[in-house]
C-alpha cells in the first residue's frame, strides 16, 4: 500500500490548524481511534495524546483553523471524474443541564422532555461523502451547528451549494424524511445535484398536470 498519499493530506490538514495545533492534531487522532468515550476528559488518556488533559482544552481554545482551505484539502480526495455520493443529516447534541450555554434549541432526540421526543441542546447539520459501495466510513465535508436564527432545512441546502461548486460532475445527494418536504425542493432546486429523499408515510403529494380539453374527448 503506498502511504505517501495518507502522509501528505495529513501534513496538509496539521499545517492549516493554526495555533495549537500539535495539541489538536494528536486530539483529532486520540477521536479516531478510541472506540467509546464516556467524557472528553478521556481523550488525554488515549496512547496517541502525549499531552497533559489540560491540553485538550487549551489546544482548542486556542486554535482556529482556516474552514475554507479545510475544506477544500478534503474536497481535493475526492475523485475528480466519478460520480459521487453525498448523504447529508441532521443530529442532536443533549445538553440538558447546561442551563447558561447560549443558544440552547429544542431538537428531535431520544430523551423525552414533557411526555416527548425532544431534547434540549444544540442541533449540527452534516454533509459526508459516501466513498464505497460496501464499507462502514464516510469524510464529512461539512459539520456546523444550526443556530436557533437559522433550521436543518436552510443550513443543508447551503451546505450543498458550497460543496456542489467544487465538484465536477453532478453529485447524488440522500436525505432522510425530514428533508422530503417542498421547502427543501425548492431551496436546492438551482444546485446542480440530484436528491434521494424519504418520505413520510402520512405525506401527500399533488402534482400539476395540464388543463383537460374536454371537447376532445368525445361524447357529451
Amino acid at each position: 500500500m503506498n502511504l505517501e498519499p495518507i502522509k501528505q493530506f495529513r501534513q496538509e490538514i496539521y499545517e492549516n490548524l493554526g495555533k495549537g495545533k500539535d495539541a489538536v492534531f494528536e486530539l483529532m487522532d486520540a477521536v479516531l481511534l478510541s472506540r467509546s468515550v464516556s467524557s472528553f476528559a478521556e481523550l488525554s488518556l488515549s496512547p496517541v495524546f502525549r499531552r497533559k488533559w489540560s491540553s485538550l482544552y487549551e489546544g482548542l481554545e486556542d486554535n482556529r483553523p482556516k474552514q475554507r482551505k479545510q475544506r477544500e484539502l478534503l474536497i481535493k480526495q475526492i475523485p475528480k471524474q466519478s460520480r459521487i455520493i453525498l448523504a447529508g443529516d441532521h443530529t442532536a447534541w443533549d445538553r440538558l443541564e447546561a442551563e447558561t450555554l447560549k443558544d440552547r434549541t429544542f431538537e428531535h432526540g431520544q430523551k423525552v422532555v414533557s411526555g416527548k421526543p425532544v431534547t434540549l441542546g444544540h442541533g449540527y447539520s452534516t454533509l459526508a461523502w459516501i466513498p464505497e459501495e460496501k464499507g462502514s466510513w464516510a469524510m464529512p465535508l461539512c459539520h456546523e451547528r444550526i443556530t436557533s436564527h437559522e433550521n436543518p432545512l436552510s443550513r443543508a441546502a447551503f451546505q450543498l451549494k458550497q460543496i456542489c461548486r467544487h465538484l465536477e460532475q453532478r453529485p447524488l445527494s440522500l436525505w432522510d424524511s425530514e428533508y422530503g418536504c417542498a421547502k427543501f425542493v425548492q431551496q436546492t432546486a438551482d444546485i446542480e445535484a440530484d436528491k434521494i429523499m424519504r418520505l413520510r408515510p402520512n405525506l401527500y403529494l399533488w402534482t400539476e398536470v395540464d388543463p383537460i380539453d374536454w371537447t376532445n374527448l368525445g361524447g357529451g
